[in-house]
């Protein structure tokens, strides 16, 4: 028993110190660019260029994320980018989470299959195998509660979507031409929509461009068309149009759509809550008919 144990000591630390040696040579060796990844940083205007800002860290752990994203083999998908951007989460802080999940679900198992071949005096093979086994399970449990949430953070995105419209339409009632109204709305709060629409703002007048382009532009990146639709009605402002009367209308629509998906969805869920309640009166009437049968069949 004593050596199994020992022997298990010392596999477990040769992994260990091996896999430390392979993290450190791995890091150590300068990473290459991409040509084409860099060629469509500088050209913003190019197809396929979505704006998107490159990760930074501000801690240590967001700093170990990204290191950690800059390796993965796994690359994020344009459906988590566009919810990590729905949520102003950044890239660095998701990967962080991946990392410490990771850790745990190494450690956690590995430890306790340890002291269970200790006890029972099972193969080393088995702690070992369930460490890497919660590594894998704990690297994606983040992208799991990531899509979990995905609906929600949609809905979410709609309902401060239709309040930003609500604002626009204010600062245009208060004189304020298209760009100010926009700039202004954009300002009031600290959601995770009003967050990218500024920076959309900003990027624009940055560039001396108007607006329109770029909030179609996060519209697409984010699937959200309402969007695109304000940027098309603040355009008529160009043009010398009545935009509040527009914009109020177009409001009204969109909160009418939305609902209406609403009560559809309700609908739905309602209709899924039958089965549930039905099931309790089916088990009543199995228990009534369950005498009679059995008489019937004893006869």
């Amino acid at each position: 028993m004593i050596g199994q144990a020992f022997a298990g000591l010392v596999i477990l630390t040769g992994m260990l110190l091996v896999g430390g040696l392979v993290a450190v040579a791995y890091g150590l060796v300068r990473a290459h660019p991409a040509l084409a990844d860099g060629l469509a940083q500088l050209d913003p205007s190019g197809p396929g260029q979505q704006h998107r800002s490159v990760p930074t860290a501000t801690s240590t752990s967001e700093r170990a994320g990204l290191w950690l994203y800059r390796r993965t083999p796994v690359p994020l998908s344009t459906r988590q980018l566009r919810l990590l951007e729905l949520r102003n989460k950044p890239i660095a802080e998701f990967f962080a989470d991946k990392l410490v999940l990771a850790l745990i679900g190494l450690l956690l198992p590995g430890l306790v299959g340890f002291m269970v071949m200790l006890v029972t005096g099972l193969p080393v093979g088995v702690p070992v195998l369930a460490g890497l086994l919660g590594l894998v399970a704990g690297y994606f449990v983040p992208d799991l509660q990531l899509a979990r949430g995905g609906e929600q953070t949609r809905t979410d995105a709609r309902e401060a979507l239709f309040t930003f419209f609500d604002l626009v339409s204010l600062e245009r009632m208060a004189n304020l031409s298209a760009t100010q109204a926009l700039e202004s709305a954009a300002a009031i709060s600290d959601s995770p929509l009003f967050v990218s629409i500024r920076g959309a703002l900003l990027r624009a007048r940055l560039e001396q461009r108007p607006p329109y382009a770029e909030l179609r532009r996060l519209a697409e990146r984010l699937q959200l068309p309402q969007l695109a639709d304000i940027a098309d009605v603040m355009q008529l402002d160009e043009t010398g149009a009545a935009v509040t009367t527009t914009l109020r209308a177009r409001v009204r629509e969109l909160r009418d759509a939305h609902l209406a998906e609403a009560k559809v969805a309700a609908h739905a869920i309602s209709e899924r809550m039958t089965i549930f309640m039905a099931i309790p009166a089916m088990v009543f009437g199995l228990i009534f008919l369950t005498p009679p049968l059995l008489r019937l069949i004893g006869t």
